[in-house]
């Protein structure tokens, strides 16, 4: 045989060996098939919801063919990409479904799916359990197993919080999916199949703004408020005591946005003159002149700092600077006490019914309102039998009106002096007249036991014009005529008081029950002693009376008609009929003055006649007169002519 043949018979035998080999190896397990895998992208805000979860979660969906019933899946995610420090952001593989019918979950601990923690509920929710934490590193191990057929589930991937606010970006995540056979660890079959899931950490509105927005200065608002936190829209009115101290008596708040009202960041600085320091939000930095580089919602504090006086205080922001917002400090003791009374008559009632009875208005040495604490007491023990304490009695500060308001009880019927002290010197806690640095003038309330009796009507003035507004009271006085406190006369009248005109649209109703106010106010329109009503004129002239008869709230002596009266009047057109009269007066004057004029010329007229005619008379007689005496003189010349011929003669 040749060695050719030889080769070729040794290979033959190889393969057929290798052939016999091939064919007599039965596989002892079954395999797991390829899974096919389906992902989905997810995406969460930059800050977490209450429960850190993901809004929408990442899911990664295993779908294969297990040939024996301990064939399996696990899968495990870890991190694979993300933002620059986004390392702390930690996730949570969840399971969210089975997809194919008999198909088994298991954690890697081997407990069933459905006592899992972190698990897909309703409309996308997960139901929260604090005992499967999320992680930074890789994820819990889920295991996805079968009968012998096909296996299916879903699982999604969570973002948590933890203490770290997330980054906003793009973050990838890897699933590692791997086969196994026989439920064995070391039973691995196939390749390690591996997909990504990708998440999207989309940044707030609010957060965008503050990088990119655009600040509008007509939103931007600074507002000061007494205390630590910020309760009103509107600057508060504050005087604190000037003595040093950590206490935040004042806070301003400055808030900044964009013109679609989105928080955003600005530079603040705030400028304190005069007496006080203002503070950052925490107070570790205080000063006179602080900026900071805001946040679009910054607290600044305000603090004594030993000096007396008032702080004025500028916010600026890089686009808008305020007005200068004011914070009082008073010295420890006041100057001086100013004391009016506010209730003139009071009832037999405690001071705790009775508030605001006397009000006092407290100034230091640089005339600064003073709200430190003052007392009311009694200004004799004679004055403590009727109203009042000889024992001081704290009043209280308003700030809003900067003035304090003291309650005074009644005792007795009579009137009663009271006046009001400060305790700046106290030094044991037991409040003294000693303990007062400065001690007011004395006023006084009345303190009425009498009951209702009679009813007034009356009006604020006793002209108006048409249209006017005028204030109408109602008192009802005691026996002895004297107003009454604070009370409600039920049925004072048997009806409404009834008007003769009506008023004016927008005038008050007018009641049978008289409601007795017990301080006057501005504000509240109201009359110690009476109840006041607003009402407006008829537009008509004339006289306008209210009428009311007193019922059963009045004693039998008030049970009367009682009336109110006031005048109407049109000014401007009695102003034009007043001139239109004084000029016919004027008038019927001058042609009088015509008239006695014409007659004196008339009177003038004969008289001149008079005598033109009285001299024609004595002319012609004078006439007569002198041709006579002419003739005479005629005769007599002739006569010494002749007497002249005879002598020479």
């Amino acid at each position: 045989m040749s060695t050719k043949t030889t080769f070729k018979r040794i290979a033959l035998v190889a393969v057929a060996a290798l052939g016999l080999g091939v064919l007599s190896v039965a596989p002892s397990q079954a395999v797991a098939g390829t899974a096919t895998l389906t992902v989905t992208a997810g995406s969460a805000s930059v800050t977490p919801g209450a429960s850190n979860e993901t809004v929408t979660a990442a899911t990664i969906n295993i779908n294969g063919l297990l040939s024996a019933a301990q064939d399996s899946y696990t899968i495990s995610v870890v991190k694979k990409s993300g933002p620059k420090d986004s390392g702390s952001v930690p996730f949570k593989l969840a399971v969210a479904e089975t997809t194919t019918l008999g198909t088994l979950i298991t954690s890697k601990a081997g407990v069933a799916a459905a006592a899992l923690g972190y698990r897909f509920g309703a409309q996308g929710t997960y139901a929260y359990d604090s005992s499967t934490a999320f992680t930074t590193g890789v994820s819990d191990t889920y295991t996805v197993a079968a009968n012998v057929g096909y296996a299916g589930a879903t699982f999604g991937l969570l973002l948590g919080d933890s203490s770290t606010t997330r980054v906003a970006g793009t973050y990838v995540y890897t699933a590692m999916i791997q086969a196994y056979e026989g439920g064995s660890a070391t039973g691995k079959t196939g390749g390690l199949q591996v997909v990504d899931l990708t998440f999207t950490i989309n940044d707030t509105a609010a957060n965008i703004a503050a990088t990119n927005g655009t600040i509008d200065p007509s939103k931007t608002t600074a507002v000061l408020n007494a205390g630590s936190s910020i309760t009103t829209t509107t600057d508060s009115s504050v005087a604190v005591v000037a003595t040093a101290s950590a206490t935040n008596h004042a806070t301003i708040q400055v808030k900044t946005f964009t013109s679609t009202s989105l928080a955003a960041p600005e530079s603040v600085t705030v400028t304190l003159a005069g007496a006080g320091v203002v503070c950052n939000s925490d107070g570790s930095i205080c000063g006179n002149n602080l900026t900071i580089a805001g946040d679009g919602d910054d607290l600044f504090r305000v603090r004594a700092n030993g000096t007396a006086g008032t702080a004025s205080i500028v916010v600026k922001t890089t686009t808008k600077t305020f007005p200068a917002k004011t914070v009082s400090f008073y010295a420890k003791s006041p100057a001086t006490i100013t004391v009016s009374t506010n209730k003139p008559v009071i009832s037999v009632l405690a001071a705790a019914s009775q508030t605001a009875v006397v009000r006092a208005v407290a100034t230091d040495a640089n005339g600064i309102v003073w709200g430190g604490q003052l007392y009311v007491i009694a200004n004799a023990a004679a004055d403590a039998l009727i109203a009042g304490s000889t024992t001081p009695v704290a009043c209280t500060f308003d700030p809003v009106n900067n003035r304090h308001d003291c309650p005074v009880g009644g005792v007795a019927a009579g009137t009663a002096a009271l006046k009001v002290m400060d305790a700046s010197l106290d030094t044991d806690g037991t409040i003294a007249t000693t303990d007062a640095a400065v001690t007011s003038a004395t006023t006084s309330t009345r303190v009425s036991t009498g009951s209702p009796t009679t009813a007034t009507i009356t009006f604020d003035k006793a002209t108006y014009g048409p249209g006017e507004k005028a204030t109408v009271l109602i008192r009802v006085l005691d026996a002895d005529g004297l107003a009454l406190p604070a009370t409600t006369v039920t049925a004072g009248f048997t009806a409404a008081p009834t008007t003769n005109v009506a008023f004016s649209a927008g005038s008050d109703s007018l009641l049978a029950d008289i409601v007795i106010a017990a301080a006057n106010s501005s504000t509240s329109f109201t009359t110690a002693g009476a109840r006041q009503y607003t009402v407006y004129m008829p537009m008509s002239t004339g006289t306008v009376t209210i009428s009311a008869t007193g019922s059963t709230g009045l004693a039998q002596a008030g049970r009367v008609v009682v009336t109110g009266s006031a005048e109407v009047v049109n000014s401007s057109v009695d102003a034009a009929t007043d001139a239109a009269n004084e000029a016919t007066d004027a008038a019927n004057a001058a042609t009088d003055a015509a008239l006695a004029a014409a007659d004196a010329a008339d009177a003038a007229t004969a008289a001149a006649q008079d005598a033109s005619d009285a001299v024609a008379a004595l002319s012609a007689t004078v006439a007569k007169l002198v041709a006579s005496l002419k003739a005479q003189i005629t005769s007599l010349t002739n006569l010494v002519i002749k007497i002249q011929k005879k002598v020479k003669a």
